[in-house]
């Protein structure tokens, strides 16, 4: 078990440094065999054995000095840990960058050790094409692969296999993360079984119907009988079931412990009673509530809602439960945006940008305070990347999840859909009920997971956009796209209640920093 916050590589990353040493190798010889055969073939300079063992001699002693700068640099240049301009869409000029920093480094360096100082300079020249060449080429050709690959399922229709028979139960698999996520597991291969109330009908996974990989169990996830039927033959459970957002706990406080806390820990000991070695737990990065500092999984939490004391109560109950036969792991996630099967208009971004093109007027509450945000595909990627990760990288980790470049004050928001939405007046007003204020810090599913968002805010907006000026969102006022307005109408009838017992006490939270700076609870 990896402790948080501790800085480790991937296998996958070793395997792509050991890569790129192997090319920058490969192509320091492939210049000095071009020189020689240049010097030999056409300058005829001295006996071809004699000037083969000098170059061989100098490959030898200058080798390894070019590979561990080069190695250094790339990784300062964000090769493996997977910078935001290695990842936009310069990547061939960041490595041609690297490359020629790495060249540059070691002509220096090699003139005042001696290293290699009898050779040509044309050999550095050549040198630093080829590897420019190679790492750039393997680069594209990987990304050619991916593409191809990712368009497989739509080619040759939904039920092609990669991943084998793995099978993955999501709870609360309907809702909006969920209705993203399922065609990303669906799409790799793997069988996934769908446990959902199915309280918004089966519209928002109408377009997964053509896939015979997915099961669907229609069922409340506080019956345990239900709970037991549906984790039988299951490999993973993704736990994305919740009454999410905190107007709609506030409905009824009661409800709300049952259902997010309650039944979460049932759920939890059920997949561990069932063998089930993997359980990832949707949290939210609302746990840290109000704090002036850049927080990562180590920072103290103070959750300000129910909803976010539930979700760290869930967690507080969830991480106990690891064994070295049960893993679980908790992603908080960061504000979300964007459409999925199950598009929300209660959430900040999606709101704002809607009464943008409705009304061209915007008022913002509390301007200066910070979220970090994360489009809901993203959100469905990186619980794509956990559920694929090695165990021994996610056995009983937090991750927080979205990206460092989308951490905004909601003025800046409101900036962003003004410049989309031409005309709109915005209008700052003081913070209301909401005194959430927090940056977060997302470096650890970064480097640990390999998680690198595909959306910015801008696009998120902009496809919002685009949905409700096409008329796929007739109203965005109607109660299906909001949880406390549907709740409010449909809760009595459709949802129960049990006893809280325990759970009272577990809900009143305090957190106290330890010297490692990370938190611990207790009840007050």
């Amino acid at each position: 078990m990896r402790a948080a916050g501790r800085t480790c590589l991937s296998p996958k990353t070793w395997a792509r440094i050991a890569a790129d040493a192997m090319m920058v190798n490969g192509a320091w010889a492939s210049a000095l065999v071009v020189r020689f055969i240049f010097e030999i073939g056409i300058q005829g300079n001295g006996p071809p054995q004699n000037v083969l063992m000098e170059y061989v001699d100098e490959y030898v002693a200058s080798v390894w000095l070019l590979t561990l700068i080069s190695v250094v640099v790339f990784y300062g240049s964000g090769f493996y840990t997977r910078g935001r301009y290695y990842e936009g869409h310069y990547k061939a000029l960041v490595v041609a960058q690297g490359v020629s920093l790495s060249y540059l480094i070691f002509g220096f360096v090699s003139f005042f050790l001696r290293v290699g100082v009898s050779l040509p300079r044309s050999v550095l020249f050549i040198g630093w094409f080829l590897t420019c060449a190679e790492l750039i080429v393997a680069r594209l050709w990987t990304m050619i692969w991916r593409a191809i690959d990712d368009r497989e399922p739509a080619a040759h229709g939904p039920n092609i296999t990669r991943q084998g028979t793995r099978r993955v139960l999501v709870i609360g698999g309907a809702g909006f993360i969920g209705s993203a996520l399922l065609p990303k597991l669906l799409q790799r291969g793997y069988e996934v079984r769908l446990f959902d109330l199915l309280l918004f009908g089966k519209e928002p996974i109408a377009n997964l119907a053509g896939y015979s990989n997915l099961e669907i169990i229609q069922g409340d996830f506080r019956h345990m009988d239900k709970v037991v039927r549906a984790m039988k033959g299951v490999d993973d459970v993704i736990h994305l079931g919740a009454i999410v957002g905190d107007q709609a706990c506030s409905l009824d406080e009661e409800l709300t412990i049952e259902v997010n806390l309650i039944a979460t820990r049932m759920v939890a000991e059920v997949a561990k009673g069932s063998g089930i070695k993997r359980f990832y737990f949707a949290s939210t990065c609302s746990v840290f509530g109000s704090n002036e500092e850049t927080l990562d999984e180590r920072s103290v939490v103070n959750p300000l809602s129910l909803y976010a004391r539930s979700k760290l109560a869930s967690e507080r109950v969830l991480m106990p439960l690891a064994s070295d036969v049960f893993s679980p792991v908790i992603l908080r996630f960061g504000t979300v945006y964007g459409l999925s099967g199950r598009t929300r208009f209660d959430l900040v971004v999606n709101l704002l940008t809607a009464k943008a093109l409705a009304d061209g007027k915007l008022y913002v509450f509390g301007a200066d305070q910070w979220r970090p945000f994360v489009h809901v595909d993203d959100a469905a990627l990186a619980l794509t990347n956990a559920v694929e990760a090695p165990i021994e990288l996610i056995h009983n980790q937090v991750f927080n999840v979205g990206s460092n470049a989308q951490n905004y004050q909601l003025r800046d928001v409101a900036q962003i859909i003004r410049s989309l939405v031409p005309g709109t007046v915005v209008t700052e007003q003081e913070a209301g009920a909401d005194f959430r204020n927090y940056r977060v810090d997302f470096t650890k599913i970064a480097r640990v997971l390999e998680f690198v968002p595909q959306w910015t805010l801008e696009q998120g907006v902009t496809q919002v956009i685009a949905a409700l000026k096409r008329g796929e969102v007739p109203d965005y006022r109607h109660p299906m796209y909001s949880n406390v307005t549907f709740l409010s109408e449909e809760h009595n009838s459709n949802l129960m209640r049990r006893e809280m017992g325990w759970a009272v006490d577990l809900m009143n939270i305090k957190t106290v920093p330890l010297d490692t700076g990370s938190t611990v609870s207790a009840a007050s």
